[in-house]
């Protein structure tokens, strides 16, 4: 009987202990820690990826977020701003916040929730096997810039020079640029290329531009030029310039088309992650996974101030039309 009794008296104990773990984790509150330029749409989806999920915002998790408002010198400065705050896992979006917050810490999980190429960048090993603690989703974006050339030259068959502005101090400009020359060449288009990295360089890159005469417009992507959108979309329009670009928040403003990864989709797949971080997944396990959804999107109002039409070909490839 004490045998049993002793038994019972021991189950009961680890029953109690275990129970109270279990309401110890419940109770925890994630942090998740957001690197960016903006609060872009994007990073919305990445909050309802995770509500999808069930996580509930102020109760089994919180974001702390930081934004580096197109100053990339920042990143670093935020980057440790994080770590310090002991988050459990950082989100990035972008070559250059992926590449702070891995020099920032070697043992908080990263995820990044897009970035044009990781590994030419050398954020990771390599997509399958990303070691370290960084993994996340692949944008691929530097391959499309063929892609966006051949649309533009596709509307208007006339574009002979096209100017294309570039971020030298984002490391995915190097490798765009070695996708846009030669499709540039095949297609018999001479391209102009420009480099800005803040706005009294691109004051200078636009100024440059409209005394070439160029007959289009391509921006590469790059989040200090997201944070310009407004200006660049409007220099187009007001040079009568086709342009194309990565992000569909230049179209929004006025830009003629996008066109590149759903980023919207790609941050709700970034919840997935995180989800399997905070339930004890290492980012060295999980791959690093590419684009899913691409979108085509067209600026018809701004296809109109500048005297162009849409050949309907074109337009019934789109995925979203701005009337």
């Amino acid at each position: 009987m004490r045998r049993v009794g002793l038994a019972v008296v021991l189950t009961l104990s680890l029953t109690l202990a275990l129970l109270n773990v279990e309401a110890q984790g419940a109770g925890k509150t994630a942090t998740i820690g957001v690197l960016a330029t903006d609060a872009l749409p994007p990073i919305d989806s990445l909050r309802q990826g995770l509500r999808d999920l069930g996580y509930v915002e102020g109760e089994n998790f919180r974001f702390e977020y930081r934004y580096a408002e197109g100053r990339f010198e920042r990143f670093a400065k935020l980057a440790t701003e994080l770590v310090s705050l002991k988050v459990d896992v950082i989100v990035t979006w972008g070559t250059a916040a992926a590449i702070a917050a891995k020099r920032a810490t070697k043992t908080i999980p990263i995820v990044m929730g897009a970035i044009g190429d990781p590994v030419g960048a050398k954020v990771v090993s390599s997509l399958a096997h990303p070691e370290g603690n960084i993994t996340g989703l692949s944008a691929v974006t530097a391959e499309l810039e063929e892609k966006r050339l051949e649309l533009l030259k596709e509307i208007v068959p006339r574009i002979s020079r096209v100017g294309l502005i570039g971020n030298p101090t984002n490391s995915y400009t190097a490798f765009a640029l070695q996708h846009a020359r030669p499709a540039a060449q095949r297609l018999n288009v001479s391209l102009s290329v420009q480099e800005a990295h803040d706005p009294a360089t691109l004051d200078n890159v636009l100024d440059k531009l409209t005394k070439e005469r160029v007959d289009a417009l391509a921006v590469l992507g790059d989040q200090f030029f997201v944070s310009q959108r407004r200006r660049i979309a409007q220099f187009a329009l007001d040079n009568r310039l086709p342009s194309s670009y990565t992000f569909r928040e230049h179209v929004e403003v006025g830009g003629l088309l996008s066109y590149a990864p759903d980023y919207r989709d790609l941050f709700r797949r970034a919840g997935i992650y995180v989800d399997k971080i905070l339930k004890g997944a290492k980012p060295a396990d999980l791959p690093v996974e590419q684009p899913m959804k691409f979108e085509l999107v067209i600026n018809l109002k701004a296809a109109k101030q500048i005297g162009l039409t849409i050949p309907p070909n074109v337009l019934a490839r789109a995925d979203k039309v701005i009337r």
